[in-house]
């Protein structure tokens, strides 16, 4: 290579970049394994301690009774999942659960509701919820469902550090998985959050159905977005008897590194968390992962309504990776 391509391309490895194209994703996808690894591995070290991994933990603060359809959601009112709906958690509960995780070595708190849009005295209970959590010490997340401008700058006041917004998949793909809120809304719900000076939280989850394509075309999609999420959440589908994707057979264990590393590369400066789905990872997939850029997970025994690894689980598997939190 001459010294001018060489220069193009150190540029091109240490530019954070808004305009990949599918056609390059879908040349990271195809590299070679190992290849495609060791430039994920590399890039992930120019900006983060390798064996540092960040800690957050979620709570679902109101369970059940969402009225969209979202296909792979045991939450949803259009599935019978055997879910009884649940109100709205006291804040005092919601504090206590907030310490429990500092103390457990959280770093960030995030709080979940199953609703289309949060509204009235709901909302200002959550606004409370925000401002005690962070006076606790710990970062503070939340998702709500879709917000307006107004929302989401009452949100910054009350000190909400992130907002989680995903994507889920592709536009090509998302009518098949959800018809009752757009992508545009997606969209727009995230640029409230960003004119808010609300750091974004946004990811997908892979295994829906969906192909490589798809994979791909997410993935540009949230690397295209005017600053790149400050978390990207990659989950695995976790199937749950009554939700339309039950029988979803399990995504490649490495395609679903693939996804990690292709995320890291396009968005070298966000944490890239390792989220729904880690239960049915192997320590051998999780380990592939974190090398693969991964450097951030959700710590505790429940993500939402479904299950998590446990703390003890997951102090054993930093231990042997030689990990620690960030």
């Amino acid at each position: 290579m001459n010294t001018q391509a060489a220069g193009r391309s150190e540029i091109s490895e240490n530019a954070v970049r808004h305009d990949w194209t599918h056609a390059e994703v879908r040349s990271l996808f195809e590299l070679p394994f190992n290849d495609l690894l060791y430039r994920a591995q590399s890039i992930h070290r120019r900006h983060f301690d390798p064996n540092a991994v960040q800690i957050s933990t979620l709570l679902s603060i109101k369970t059940g009774g969402c009225p969209e359809d979202c296909s792979y959601c045991p939450q949803s009112v259009h599935h019978d999942t055997g879910l009884e709906p649940e109100h709205l958690m006291d804040i005092e509960a919601v504090v206590t659960a907030a310490r429990r995780a500092r103390a457990a070595g959280a770093t960030r708190f995030c709080m979940g509701a199953a609703w289309r849009n949060p509204r009235g005295r709901n909302f200002e209970r959550v606004l409370e919820m925000v401002s005690r959590v962070r006076a606790e010490g710990l970062e503070t997340c939340a998702t709500l469902g879709m917000l307006d401008g107004e929302q989401a700058q009452q949100l910054k006041e009350a000190g909400l550090d992130y907002y989680n917004h995903n994507l889920d998949t592709s536009p090509e793909f998302y009518g098949e998985i959800i018809s009752t809120r757009s992508y545009q809304d997606r969209l727009d719900t995230l640029t409230h959050v960003r004119e808010a000076d609300i750091n974004v939280c946004c990811g997908g989850i892979v295994g829906l159905g969906e192909d490589r394509a798809d994979r791909v075309s997410m993935l540009c999609e949230l690397a295209g977005l005017p600053e790149h999420p400050g978390s990207v959440p990659i989950n695995q589908l976790v199937r749950v008897e009554g939700t339309p994707l039950a029988a979803e057979p399990d995504i490649d264990a490495l395609e679903f590194v693939r996804t990690i590393a292709v995320a890291r590369i396009l968005m070298p400066l966000s944490h890239v968390r390792l989220s729904a789905g880690r239960s049915d990872m192997s320590e051998e997939m999780q380990a592939l992962c974190f090398h693969a850029g991964a450097n951030s997970i959700f710590y505790g025994e429940k993500l939402l309504t479904t299950g998590n690894p446990d703390t003890a689980r997951d102090d054993a598997l930093f231990e042997q990776l030689g990990l620690h939190p960030a």
